[in-house]
């Protein structure tokens, strides 16, 4: 069942003035591409910037409102801007608020040290993407229509199911963490009534509301309780409602220790003011009334136009503390000191004082405020969040470590690249870093920004307790490179008297580096406004040299080195952080952050395919495409797959370009399975196919050149790099035939037939995992049993030689009412030639000549020159089938084996049970219908059985019989039934559905193929036990197996008589690959057959099913050589009546 998620109509973020907008608004379009806005992304996505410097959260808000608006009023069909576009609309507004210290980008865009294996597609967390996870997926689910608004200056933990009641929900409600009274005393916590009734007793108050609404009694906290809320809170409980949720009284921003005392809750917790606010809809259409009212016009982009002056207001402080039941109009409006202020808050108390103000403070919730403490956000980025998270931090986030082992738990590595040996200490961070070793990072520091041709000015110098970052600025139009040095412990604003610069005063930074006051500020310049802020410390440019980490690394250095380095700083043009911040290049900032994340996903595909590893790159693939850099990406899984010297690396490489491919196309093009044959790739498949993967490669890939130009070239190209990837799984799979031995044996006489009849199998658990590639990439288990079918084996093959030199090949199929016969006579070399397309007339038993090397194919002798010299005439195959096509009982190849042991004993040669399935795995191989082990091992070898191949190549198949109770056999035969559903499987699509999940590495595919073995495993144990109840268990997770595997595999049909079945039986599972065929189920009773009919004849919609008995074939296949009766029957073996 899908999570529940919000549906937004309109997200917006807004940003500052000249805060490149453009591309915080690509920002948000890649993020609904990936998926990062919910399973329905919302129609409008905006990047709003303020119309001044200096709006504030709540000019902010007004602005952003009013943008929704109109934007949906136009979608409306509105040409004015309508409130009642927001009756039923669902908005989100996220302020990006003030620049930050450590990212370049704001709080907003810090990167959290977060991988998402889930996620659809691979990305860096931001903090942006955290809050969107938190509102869409838990915070806001349940609410009703109206606008959310949202800080990003926070990192923010809710629980999946906050508890939020929404019922009869009016007015405003704002959101609270439980913190602690310490960390209270910098920030702002909500008083509510409940908080005040327990603090004070008592004493009554008129109530002038009645009923449900909340009593506009005036009040304003003081050091005494609010009687209105006393009374209010009486009321609530009379009516019981719930006492989580109070009605918010005041907003205490750095009270004192009695206010904040006053605010605690039994627990000895505060509700901190966490920054996210809900307006209902009748709220929200009062709200945007005040947009055209002075002095509010000047808080929207209208007022601009209009040539209104600029006001800066509080989101909390301005519009949603006149909710507040303990506040007076006078109170609220005398607030503030600026006039214009006063008179903004007149309106906004006319408009929305009447509105209930409520606060749900969210238990298991934590809130962490990022401020410019830079120790305080290098803990931010060091420590777990908490258990409420829904995101996990971890040591290396999207990074390329090559010694990982030089990493201190307690470190971050977040979208970086360390080269060699880079040493990192506990409760350091390295963001958006490209390095090179020998490197030693101590404690307390923060690298972000820095380049390769930054790593020789670190080397050799000692860093600790540093914040050492690279900004993109832009001068004019000029851009350029800045760094910036800052110690741990500074702050920014202090006094420069009474603070530090790097950890020491700047007293003695002045004595060891020879810089003067007169270098870093003007003379005029008050003292006590000097600080690090305004320190003009940072080399921008240089009148003839090109600047770099050195020009402030050196700040660092002895004195001996500082005085040489001293003159080369005072002679470059420099500037103070303050004078920076304006100059920012977020937008370069953002694109540099982007390279350098997919150049560690280059270096993430070659780590993976590389090394084997179980990691899924679709989700690296689908975000190369939506930003652009598919082409690096195919590039490197081009040299990945040309110089691997591995051909199953170079096919998984192979499937990640079609899957590159496959994005591209952005689900146009039609269906991913189709064919791969067209002429135009013949001559990369020939390079391939001889052996030569470096030039198959190169011309895969001038191909591909041709086809990139619309979807349904895409899709079609994809199946091409399928269709080689292929090949390269054939070439590994022919690995098995070294286990193929082959001896002499008694040529029979001429005329006399060889007859093999092969009993039909039922897998019983770990099918798929015997399925190349995946049986020798990861390992396979499957347990089978050997079934008579109504009695007989229903599957065989017979040949004799014949005195013409000739192929003369005759396949039955179908029932006796209906049988088909398939003649074919091959005279000529040339008539084998398309022994490897499956569907042509007898390419099965054409295969079976050339792969028993009865004939030699391509050869310079002809075919009549081979027959007499080695046989001296020709064979005759006749080959039968009584099951249904597509029947899931193994049945091409069982009929494989049975054509190949019949042909090699024809033709004087004897081939162990072990050979034959090696060989017929290498025929399937050279059939290029693919498939794995588990059929012909079900069918060839007699009984219980598991199957087992290790991960790895040569493929090599070991069987191990399974002992059982006496007297089980038989038990199980009465037990177990046959259930014709009437469907045919379609198995091709869904092989190359499997195969393209598993080398797309997808987690859930993984998963399933540990279980698939490890409930084989299990199987085989309830099978020694003769555990009826077990075995159902496992025949019911298989299924849920097979049907995690292959999606689609459980018709419309097959479920509703599975269901009927249900209580009847211990388990049951379609077999083969499912999609139709047959279905075994294992009755909780015995002789059931009668009582299933019945039961299935009474359920509708069944279609044409019948049932069959089985029993388990003890003796397996058996070869004879008979009697050359002209009268013999074409296919001897009993009939079974489907």
């Amino acid at each position: 069942m899908a999570a529940a998620a919000v549906e937004w109509s309109v997200v917006l973020l807004t940003c500052q003035r000249g805060g490149c907008v453009s591309a915080f608004q690509r920002e948000l379009e890649v993020r609904r591409l990936r998926g990062g806005l919910g399973p329905r992304p919302p129609q409008l996505l905006l990047a709003v910037e303020d119309p001044w410097a200096r709006l504030g959260s709540g000019g902010a808000t007004l602005n952003a409102l009013l943008v929704a608006a109109e934007h949906l009023s136009a979608r409306a069909g509105c040409t004015v801007v309508t409130a009642d576009v927001l009756r039923e609309a669902r908005i989100l507004i996220m302020h990006m608020g003030r620049d930050f210290s450590f990212d370049d980008c704001g709080r907003a865009f810090t990167c959290l040290p977060v991988e998402e294996p889930g996620a659809p597609a691979e990305a860096l967390v931001c903090n942006l993407d955290s809050l969107l996870g938190t509102m869409t997926h838990r915070l806001c689910v349940g609410s009703p229509p109206g606008v959310w608004v949202c800080s990003t200056d926070m990192l923010l933990t809710v629980p999946s199911a906050p508890g939020i009641d929404w019922n009869g929900f009016q007015g405003v409600r704002v959101i609270a963490v439980p913190g602690s009274q310490e960390y209270a005393k910098n920030h702002g916590v909500y008083l509510t009534d409940e908080q005040v009734q327990s603090s004070s007793p008592f004493k009554g108050h008129p109530l002038e509301a009645q009923g449900s609404s909340p009593p506009s009694v005036p009040w304003v906290l003081r050091s005494q309780p609010c009687h209105s809320c006393l009374a209010w809170g009486t009321l609530k409980s009379s009516l019981g409602w719930s006492c989580s949720q109070g009605l918010v009284c005041d907003i205490i921003y750095k009270g004192t220790e009695a206010q904040i005392q006053q605010c605690a809750g039994p627990d000895g917790t505060v509700p901190l003011v966490c920054g996210v606010v809900f307006f209902s809809s009748d709220a929200t259409e009062q709200l945007l009334a005040t947009h055209v009212i002075p002095p509010l016009d000047a808080c929207t982009y209208l007022g601009l136009d209009s040539g209104a002056p600029p006001i800066q207001l509080s989101l909390f402080f301005d519009i949603v503390l006149c909710m507040a039941a303990g506040m007076t109009e006078e109170d609220f409006i005398k607030g503030s000191g600026d006039a214009s202020v006063r008179s903004a808050r007149s309106v906004l108390w006319t408009a929305l004082h009447t509105f209930p103000l409520s606060m749900a403070c969210i238990p298991g919730s934590s809130y962490d405020y990022m401020t410019t403490s830079a120790s305080d956000h290098i803990r931010s980025l060091t420590l777990l969040p908490g258990s409420a998270s829904h995101l996990r931090f971890c040591k290396t986030a999207h990074s390329h470590v090559d010694q990982p082992c030089l990493l201190e738990d307690g470190s971050s590595v977040t979208n970086s690249l360390l080269e060699g040996a880079v040493q990192l200490a506990a409760g350091s961070v390295i963001q958006h870093c490209h390095i090179q070793g020998p490197l030693e990072i101590g404690p307390g520091c923060l690298l972000s920004g820095l380049a390769i041709g930054s790593s020789l000015a670190l080397q050799g110098c000692p860093l600790r307790d540093v914040i050492l970052q690279g900004h993109h600025i832009r001068l004019r139009d000029l851009p350029c490179r800045v760094f910036t040095l800052t110690g741990c412990l500074d702050d920014w604003q202090s006094p420069a008297e009474e603070a530090t610069y790097l950890n020491m005063t700047w007293a003695e930074f002045f004595h060891r580096t020879g810089i003067r006051e007169g270098d870093l500020w003007d003379a005029e310049m008050p003292r006590r406004s000097r600080c690090l802020l305004n320190a003009r410390l940072f080399p921008v440019l240089h009148a003839c040299e090109a600047l770099g980490l050195e020009d402030v690394l050196w700040l660092l250095a002895p004195a001996p080195v500082a005085s040489v380095r001293l003159a080369r700083w005072r002679a470059a043009w420099r500037m103070s952080w303050q004078e920076l911040l304006p100059c920012l290049d977020k937008a370069a900032e953002l694109r540099a952050r982007r390279a350098l994340f997919f150049l560690q996903g280059q270096r993430k595909v070659r780590r993976v395919l590389l090394g084997r590893q179980d990691s899924s790159l679709l989700p690296l693939a689908r975000s190369a495409v939506h930003e652009g850099y598919h082409e690096a990406v195919l590039g490197t899984l081009d040299e990945v797959a040309s110089t691997a010297g591995d051909t199953g690396i170079a096919a998984r490489a192979l499937a990640c370009i079609a899957d590159v491919l496959g994005c591209m196309a952005q689900g146009e093009g039609g269906l991913r399975s189709g064919p791969a044959a067209n002429k135009e790739w013949a001559s990369a498949f020939g390079h391939l196919e001889s052996g030569d993967i470096a030039s198959g490669v190169r011309e895969l890939a001038a191909e591909r050149q041709k086809w990139m130009s619309r979807p349904a070239l895409l899709v079609r190209a994809a199946r091409h790099y399928e269709g080689a990837e292929q090949i390269l799984i054939r070439q590994a799979v022919m690995s098995s035939c070294q286990f193929v031995t082959v001896g002499q044996a008694e040529l029979p006489p001429l005329g006399h037939w060889v007859q093999v009849a092969c009993p039909a199998r039922l897998d019983l658990s770990g099918g798929w995992s015997d399925t190349p590639p995946i049986t020798y990439e990861h390992g396979g288990a499957v347990v089978d049993v050997a079934v008579l079918v109504d009695g007989c084996r229903p599957i065989g093959a017979r040949v004799r030689r014949i005195h013409e030199p000739e192929l003369r090949l005759v396949s039955f199929s179908g029932t006796p009412e209906s049988e088909a016969a398939v003649e074919l006579v091959c005279r000529e070399l040339e008539h084998l030639q398309d022994y490897c397309q499956p569907h042509a007339p007898g390419a099965l038993l054409k295969a079976a000549f050339i792969c028993t090397q009865v004939v030699q194919f391509p050869s310079q002798k002809s075919l009549w020159a081979q027959l007499m010299e080695s046989f001296g005439g020709g064979f005759e195959v006749h080959t039968w089938s009584k099951l249904p096509h597509g029947s899931g009982l193994g049945t091409s190849s069982i009929l494989a084996g049975a054509v190949m042991a019949s042909l090699y004993r024809a033709a004087g040669k004897s081939a162990s049970t072990e050979s034959l399935i090696h060989a017929v795995l290498h025929l399937e191989q050279k059939l290029t219908t693919g498939g794995g082990w588990q059929d012909q091992v079900g069918g060839l070898v007699p009984g219980f059985k598991i199957g087992r191949s290790k991960a790895q190549l040569p493929l090599r198949v070991e069987v191990e019989k399974i002992p059982v109770p006496n007297g089980f056999t038989q038990t199980l035969n009465d037990h177990l039934l046959l259930v014709y559903t009437g469907k045919t499987r379609l198995a091709r699509n869904l092989l190359q559905d499997v195969v393209r999940n598993w080398y797309a590495r997808l987690p859930s595919t993984v998963q399933n193929a540990d279980a698939l073995v490890s409930n084989a495993e299990e199987c085989a144990q309830a099978l020694r036990q003769g555990n009826l109840p077990l075995i159902g268990k496992c025949l019911d997770r298989y299924w849920q197996q097979k049907k995690c595997m292959a999606p689609g595999c459980e018709p419309l049909a097959v479920g509703r008589m599975m269901d009927a079945l249900q209580p009847y039986i211990y388990g049951q599972c379609l077999a083969g690959a499912g999609g139709g065929g047959f279905l075994y189920v294992l009755t909780k009773g015995p002789q059931q057959k009668e009582a299933l009919h019945q039961i299935l004849a009474k359920s509708e919609g069944l279609g044409n099913f019948s049932i069959h008995s089985i029993e388990v074939d003890t003796g397996g296949f058996s070869v004879e050589v008979v009697g050359c009766d002209p009268e013999d029957s074409a296919h001897p073996a009993g009939d079974v009546a489907v």
